[in-house]
C-alpha cells in the first residue's frame, strides 16, 4: 500500500509531465493550423500540374525524355520523408514499416528528417544522402532533394525512385503512402481528381502542337513538376507530423490529468482514514 508521501511524490511528478505535454500540445497546435493550410492550399495546383503532365507526355509523339524512361529495376532509391522529432504517435512507425518492406540489397535511401536517417542507420541500410526541412518547408529544400534523386536516375545509378511519406487527410487522420516518383508516369495508388485514366489518354488521337518544341516544353515542365511534387509531399508530411503530435500530446495530457485525479482521490481516502484512526485512538485513550 502506498504511503501519503509516495502518493504526493507521484502526483507532483505526473503534474510536471502534464505541464510539459500541455505545452507541447499548444506549440504543435499553433504550428499545425499554418501547416494544414499550406498543405491543402497547394493541392489544386499540384493536381492541375499532374493533369497537364499526363496530357503532355501522352501526346509528345516520337520524342523521348530520359525522365520518362522505364527500365528494368535492378537498383531503386526510396525517398523516406519522416519527422525530425518523435512524440507524434505511430506516424514514424507506420512509415518505417513500409520502408522495411524494401530489399536492403537493392535499395538505397534518401532520408528527409532526422528520424528517417536514424531508421536507416539503425537497420543498417544504405543511406545515399540526408536532407532536412523546416517546420515551414521551403521550395528550395524540395528542389535540392528533387535535384539529387533526379541526378541519380539520369546517371543510371538507380532505375526507379519511390517516395514513402505521410498523406494528410485531417487533424485525426494521416495515411502512410508509397508512390512512384521516377520514371515520371501515372501516380498509382492515389486518385487524382480530374485526371483521365491511362486507357483514355492512350486512346486519345488529338494532335498537339508544342511551342517552341516538345523537347523544350517537356524539359521545362518535367523538372518543375518533380520539384513541386516533392514540395507538396513535404507540406503534407509536416502537416501530418504536427497534427499527430498535437493529438498525441493532448491524449497524454488527458491521461495524466485522469491519473492525477485517481491518485488524489486515493490520497484523500488514505489521509481521511489516517485522521479517523487517530481520532479513534484519542477517543479510546480518553475513555480509559
Amino acid at each position: 500500500m502506498n504511503s501519503p508521501r509516495d502518493l504526493r511524490r507521484r502526483i507532483r511528478s505526473i503534474s510536471g509531465t502534464a505541464q510539459i505535454t500541455k505545452a507541447m500540445q499548444m506549440v504543435a497546435a499553433s504550428k499545425m493550423r499554418r501547416a494544414q493550410q499550406a498543405a491543402l492550399a497547394g493541392r489544386p495546383f499540384v493536381r492541375l500540374l499532374y493533369r497537364i503532365q499526363r496530357d503532355a507526355t501522352s501526346r509528345m509523339g516520337e520524342f523521348k525524355h530520359p525522365l520518362l524512361e522505364a527500365r528494368e529495376v535492378k537498383k531503386r532509391a526510396v525517398i523516406l520523408i519522416a519527422a525530425d522529432k518523435g512524440l507524434c504517435g505511430a506516424l514514424n512507425t507506420n512509415l518505417f514499416r513500409l520502408a522495411a518492406e524494401f530489399d536492403p540489397k537493392t535499395t538505397i535511401f534518401v532520408a528527409a528528417g532526422r528520424k528517417a536517417a536514424q531508421f536507416v542507420a539503425r537497420t543498417h541500410r544504405q543511406l545515399a544522402a540526408e536532407f532536412t526541412y523546416a517546420d515551414t518547408p521551403q521550395f528550395s529544400e524540395a528542389r535540392a532533394l528533387s535535384g539529387f534523386v533526379r541526378d541519380l536516375f539520369l546517371k543510371r545509378e538507380v532505375d526507379e525512385v519511390q517516395i514513402i511519406a505521410t498523406r494528410f487527410e485531417n487533424t485525426l487522420t494521416q495515411h502512410p503512402i508509397c508512390v512512384e516518383f521516377l520514371p515520371i508516369g501515372e501516380i498509382k495508388g492515389l486518385k487524382i481528381p480530374g485526371a483521365r485514366p491511362e486507357q483514355e489518354l492512350a486512346a486519345d488521337t488529338t494532335e498537339s502542337l508544342f511551342e517552341p518544341s516538345a523537347k523544350d516544353v517537356l524539359r521545362y515542365l518535367l523538372s518543375h513538376y518533380l520539384d513541386i511534387y516533392i514540395y507538396q509531399v513535404m507540406l503534407n508530411a509536416k502537416a501530418s507530423e504536427l497534427s499527430a503530435r498535437m493529438v498525441s500530446m493532448k491524449n497524454a495530457t488527458d491521461n495524466a490529468e485522469s491519473l492525477i485525479k485517481d491518485l488524489t482521490l486515493e490520497y484523500n481516502k488514505l489521509r481521511q482514514g489516517n485522521i479517523t484512526k487517530e481520532l479513534l485512538e484519542i477517543a479510546g485513550g480518553q475513555s480509559e
